[in-house]
């Protein structure tokens, strides 16, 4: 009985986890949608596009660039780096102080002449692997992955040495038994 309670439990959970996710995606594409729906209906296509790209780069409007090529790059560093307050969300979308300060940051380091992978690793060393979006597989990250994995490969050896073999001895004698108890009842 147990083992059918845990089982069951075990599955629900899981099919719980994936509406829940499903459905949170489906709502934020939906809102995603009508948001852009409602915009577009109260702004001409070239005005929509023009006020977008403003709305998305406010923050780098305060900062001056000697080319579009930098500014393109500060753009993908403050998209790739992510905020320590707000934990999901990049430091461009960010209105936190810290955020603030990390754009400040980026755009004092690009000035020193220092590359992407450069201004990257200072983020990294100053705030840890959590900063950076895409985290390195290490001895400590490596768990992240392999966790669920060995989890899920347990469970599925459990199931499979758990399930009960049919035992021929004890099903004659369960057979001989009720045959004797029909004939008893005649």
């Amino acid at each position: 009985m147990k083992r059918f309670f845990f089982r069951t439990l075990f599955f629900r959970t899981l099919i719980v986890a994936s509406l829940a996710s499903f459905f949170h995606a489906h709502a934020q594409t939906t809102a995603d949608v009508s948001a852009s729906t409602d915009q577009a209906a109260a702004t001409s296509p070239s005005d929509t596009a023009a006020s977008d790209t403003l709305a998305a780069n406010d923050y780098a409007e305060n900062y001056a660039f000697d080319d579009a090529h930098d500014r393109k790059t500060f753009l993908a560093l403050t998209e790739v780096l992510r905020c320590p307050m707000c934990q999901n969300q990049n430091i461009a979308d960010s209105d936190a102080m810290i955020a603030h300060d990390m754009r400040r940051k980026v755009y004092q380091l690009m000035q020193q002449g220092q590359s992407e992978q450069q201004v990257i690793d200072f983020m990294k060393e100053r705030y840890g692997d959590f900063v950076y979006y895409q985290p390195p597989v290490n001895s400590v990250t490596i768990w992240l992955w392999l966790t669920p994995v060995i989890f899920a490969g347990i469970m599925l050896l459990v199931f499979i040495y758990r399930k009960k073999k049919p035992q021929t001895g004890d099903l004659q004698a369960k057979l001989a038994r009720a045959n004797q108890l029909l004939k008893e009842d005649e």
